[in-house]
């Protein structure tokens, strides 16, 4: 007996606005091979609408509806192009910007349409009237276009506090001439949950259109305001990929997916796609060169973290205990992040994450523990970095650091030349497989200098070290002094091609705390792959 795949319907619609709405983040600038980049992962995604742009408004949205349609074969979305109702006075059927709509060939259309009464009158400089006949006249022209139309109904819930029976007859002009869903849009974010759901409520009972919400997170509510309408009765969520929009941004298409799939039980997504969630919204993230947020619900990389050791005694119990899901569900993973304020069970779990088990060894994880405060209280942080830990972890199981090279001494120099060029050079000293190693290199900075001079001089003997690369680095001044005096804390991010690890070091000059974190990060890499140790 087979069980045919949960698929979603037409009765309800997750609606992404990211390539539109989400493009007006400040910092945000997509390409056309961005738009299709992110178009395809909106569509692997499993979303049923993805709002490319504004056709006829700039040449690159009119390009990106021309190669999406050559380009991208959609699974599970439709593509929408987005633009405003006809001009004042005009007709639908003359006028260039709709028909730049139709010349798009997108299936779907979103009309923009004034539902503030003041925003008619001082904005478009027309009629009340005027404006409903805009909104009829090119709703239905659209749809003897053989286009499906969705209205999104500019400052409803503003428009709505200053004259509902107005507001309301926008909704009913679009509904009446044709439109299939009517959106319900808080622009400028002022809304709250209890006064979304009874507006909601109220037009849904008052005007029988399908009702959908838009809204803006300017109070921080912009998820949960989407839950209300969706609770009031509204079956079109309209979001944005990791929140980004305009001002503060949007409703966040993963929490709002996410909360519609787990919490409500209702298929959003076509099966096995919510898995694909963290890894869909770091993707976008890279194209549109912004760092994931870590603290993002559910896909940030702490979304399951957890530090404190009451927690994480609880959690090796029945991981349940503190989390709200499985984050296996959402393609993410649970953390066990070590600090000062890791208790036995942290460091268990740790190390089972790592893959080390400590066996019950009560007395060895005594001394981890207390290990990991000691060097906490100088400035260290574990939770930061893994490899570090490992490394540490490691000494303590083993009964001595584990060892591919024995440090001499090394040094650092930077020459301030009287063009104004600066040169760095380094010299490092140290032993390997019983040799003694001399190696000299330059950079464009001390550390830089350091680093090139480490893998000169052990390349040779260790060539696995040829597909290190080092990828971030980060210094932070710690608290306790000022100034040049202070302690200083250097995380250093390595990678060898099939992933990545961080290190960290702590010292009073910045150089040598680079120094620490880099011979952390050699060391590892070795560990990685496979060399055993030689001292």
């Amino acid at each position: 007996m087979t069980t045919e795949a949960k698929v979603p319907d037409d009765t309800f619609h997750v609606f992404d606005t990211t390539l539109r709405d989400g493009a007006q983040r400040e910092g945000i600038n997509l390409t056309v091979a961005d738009k299709l980049t992110i178009a395809r992962h909106l569509d692997d995604f499993g979303v049923g609408f993805i709002e490319g742009g504004w056709p006829g408004a700039n040449p690159r949205d009119t390009e990106f509806f021309a190669r999406a349609r050559q380009e991208i074969e959609f699974r599970h979305a439709k593509l929408v192009a987005f633009g405003a109702t006809r001009r004042a006075g005009g007709k639908a059927a003359e006028d260039p910007q709709v028909q730049a709509l139709l010349d798009s060939g997108a299936p779907v259309i979103t009309l923009v349409a004034k539902s503030h009464d003041r925003h008619v009158e001082l904005a478009l400089r027309t009629t009340l009237d005027e404006n409903l006949e805009m909104v009829r006249d090119t709703v239905a022209h659209l749809r003897e276009q053989g286009r499906r139309v969705f209205v999104d109904c500019e400052h409803f819930f503003d428009g709505y506090r200053a004259n509902a029976e107005y507001a309301k007859s926008v909704v009913r002009a679009a509904h009446e001439a044709g439109a299939d869903v009517v959106i319900l849009c808080d622009t400028n974010g002022g809304m709250l949950p209890a006064q979304v759901q009874a507006v909601v409520s109220t037009v849904i009972a008052d005007t029988g259109a399908r009702i959908g919400i838009h809204a803006q997170d300017d109070t921080g509510c912009a998820v949960a305001n989407t839950l209300a309408a969706v609770d009031a009765g509204a079956t079109h969520v309209q979001c944005t990929a990791n929140g980004y929009g305009e001002r503060v941004g949007n409703s966040n298409l993963f929490p709002v997916v996410a909360a519609l799939e787990l919490k409500y039980g209702r298929t959003v997504l076509p099966e096995g796609a919510l898995a694909e969630m963290t890894r869909i919204s770091h993707a976008i993230a890279e194209v549109v060169n912004l760092t994931p947020s870590t603290h993002q619900p559910y896909v940030g990389v702490s979304a399951f973290a957890h530090k404190a050791g009451l927690h994480a005694s609880a959690i090796k119990v029945d991981p349940d205990l503190y989390q709200h899901i499985d984050p296996e569900r959402v393609g993410n993973t649970m953390r066990m992040l070590v600090s000062d304020m890791a208790g036995r069970a942290s460091i268990e779990l740790k190390g089972k994450e790592l893959g080390i088990d400590l066996g019950g060894d009560r007395a060895l994880v005594g001394r981890v523990v207390e290990r990991v405060k000691e060097r906490e209280l100088k400035g260290y942080t574990y939770e930061a970095a893994d490899a570090s830990f490992e490394l540490l972890l490691r000494a303590e199981i083993e009964g001595r650091p584990r060892r591919y090279f024995r440090v001499e001494s090394w040094r650092a120099i930077v020459e301030d030349r009287p063009d104004g060029t600066h040169a760095n050079e380094a010299t490092v000293k140290l032993w390997a497989k019983g040799e003694r190693i001399v190696a000299t290199a330059e950079g464009n900075g001390p550390v830089n200098a350091l680093d090139r001079a480490l893998r000169v001089g052990l390349e040779r003997i260790y060539p696995q070290l040829a597909k290190l690369e080092l990828i971030d680095y980060k210094v932070r001044i710690l608290e306790g002094r000022t100034g040049t005096e202070s302690t200083t804390r250097v995380l250093i991010t390595t990678g060898d091609g099939s992933g990545d690890w961080a290190t960290v070091g702590v010292a009073e000059n910045v150089i040598a705390a680079s120094w620490q974190a880099l011979e952390d990060a050699y060391t590892y890499g070795l560990l990685r792959a496979g060399v055993e140790p030689t001292d």
